[in-house]
């Protein structure tokens, strides 16, 4: 776990430095300097992108990672890496055509409730593809161990862009039109900072041989494009949805309160970047030892850090949305029921990058199909009832039996698990110290408050994670702070 560990915190701290930035963004920024629609409208336009970047990607990010350490030579592994970079283009051109060709149908549709959204249907398609080909040269530097750089681009980079941005707006400079348009463009340029460095861990090359185990490879790529859309469509199809049946203004509050949430899965992101290609290697490799220790101290380390996020966010969620506009608080629910499967998501560890580069990867399409329909089901009853917390409803319940499912899977496969009594007694410390600090509050001002209230946390949790030893590892890095 040394090489996990190393670049897991490197990769961490840029993380929640990125969601820092992006907080004051979200939370502050786009709140105060654009109305509640055009705050909508464009978490609307990125997160139909999402869902369409798999598509654009034609699976090829997860590709790499999976088939890249089964290529031994530097030949063959030039080859593979030279096709995989081609291979996205099979579909972005044609929905480019398509696009062309269908733009007003296509407008009209998305644009039924909110006709703002028409004018703003390509720049869906080109964000989709801008982040498409970044997972692809991301995942070009991942298989060489090298995920700190791209870490940095992809949570850091264009937040900072966005807050230069939005102060440039704020002092008008820039219309709201031009400011959407920047945005976009800084995606672009994302893409080509992102290649340069990719490039220069392995340059591509141009000799073009027979690549082994292709129509494995091919196979895998169009498979795992249905796989990775079903994810995205699990995490994102609730705003594209409410966007759907509902004013831009309500996905504005949702985007607030889901971006607060997110801040939970911040470190299984971090982590995922380099557990991923290791999985991968272990899986080549048959090394079952390695994969349970893996798969176990992976498990325990997220949920001992995401628990602790997790804390934060609850005990601080009342004073926090003192802080923004007064609307925004019908968000508080949204939180609690999606910070709930965030932590979730953390509890099972590697799982993912088990199923996804296993030979049983065929049965995460097969699971997502039918989860990603019901959940368009359950957001198209929950949404018209319950509006933005209909649709934390249904991804809640969505992410609950998805995780349960591939959790059951693997262990039927691998006869592997991620829990230990560490596991429930870290439950047990998230518990205690949830109920006793939520109803607890200091009589001053909420950043004070929330300052507090974190230090008390802070000790409480730290000091009870390092005298229990939960996690060896979170323990010999506690060691260098706690005397």
């Amino acid at each position: 776990m040394g090489i996990v560990i190393n670049q897991s915190i490197k990769n961490t701290i840029i993380t929640y430095i990125g969601f820092g930035i992006g907080a004051i963004n979200v939370i502050f920024l786009y709140t105060k300097f654009l109305s509640e629609a055009y705050f909508g409208l464009i978490t609307f336009i990125f997160s139909t992108a999402n869902i369409l970047m798999p598509l654009m990607a034609f699976g090829v990010h997860n590709t790499i990672v999976k088939f890249y350490s089964s290529f031994k030579t530097r030949q063959s592994q030039n080859s593979f890496l030279s096709l995989m970079i081609i291979v996205p283009l099979v579909l972005i051109i044609p929905l480019g055509l398509i696009t062309h060709f269908a733009y007003d149908y296509i407008g009209d549709w998305l644009s039924k409730e909110n006709i703002i959204i028409k004018d703003y249907t390509w720049l869906i398609y080109i964000s989709a593809v801008a982040f498409a080909y970044f997972e692809v040269f991301f995942a070009w530097s991942k298989v060489q161990l090298q995920s700190v750089f791209g870490n940095f681009m992809r949570e850091v980079f264009h937040r900072i862009m966005i807050t230069i941005l939005l102060l440039v707006h704020y002092f008008q400079y820039l219309t709201v039109e031009q400011l959407i348009n920047a945005i976009v463009a800084v995606y672009i340029v994302r893409v080509f900072i992102m290649q340069l460095y990719a490039f220069s861990l392995r340059k591509p090359t141009l000799r073009w041989t027979k690549t082994s185990s292709l129509s494995s490879i091919l196979k895998y790529s169009a498979l795992i494009i249905i796989a990775g859309s079903i994810a995205n469509i699990i995490l994102e199809i609730d705003k594209f949805m409410l966007g759907q049946f509902v004013t831009l203004n309500n996905v504005a509050y949702y985007g607030v309160a889901i971006y607060i949430a997110t801040v939970i899965g911040v470190p299984a992101r971090a982590m995922h970047q380099i557990t991923h290609p290791l999985t991968a290697k272990l899986l080549n490799e048959k090394n079952k030892v390695g994969l349970n220790d893996l798969y176990k101290k992976s498990s325990l380390n997220l949920f001992i850090i995401s628990g602790f996020i997790f804390l934060c966010i609850i005990i601080n969620i009342n004073q926090l949305y003192q802080l923004i506009p007064n609307n925004y608080s019908e968000g508080f629910l949204v939180v609690l029921v999606i910070g709930l499967a965030k932590l979730f998501d953390n509890l099972l560890g590697n799982n993912n990058a088990i199923l996804f580069n296993s030979d049983y990867y065929r049965m995460v399409l097969v699971f997502g199909i039918g989860l990603a329909l019901l959940t368009v089901a359950l957001n198209y009853v929950f949404i018209p009832k319950f509006g933005i917390n209909g649709a934390a409803y249904a991804s809640c319940i969505t992410i609950f039996i998805y995780n349960i499912t591939k959790l059951l899977f693997v262990y039927y496969k691998f006869q592997i698990q991620p829990f230990t009594v560490f596991t429930l007694k870290t439950m047990s410390l998230i518990l205690i110290c949830g109920v006793a600090l939520f109803f607890f509050e200091f009589p001053f001002n909420p950043i004070l408050n929330i300052l507090l209230k974190t230090l008390l946390l802070t000790v409480i949790y730290g000091l009870s994670v390092y005298r229990f030893n939960l996690s060896q590892d979170i323990t010999t890095i506690l060691k260098r702070f706690i005397p």
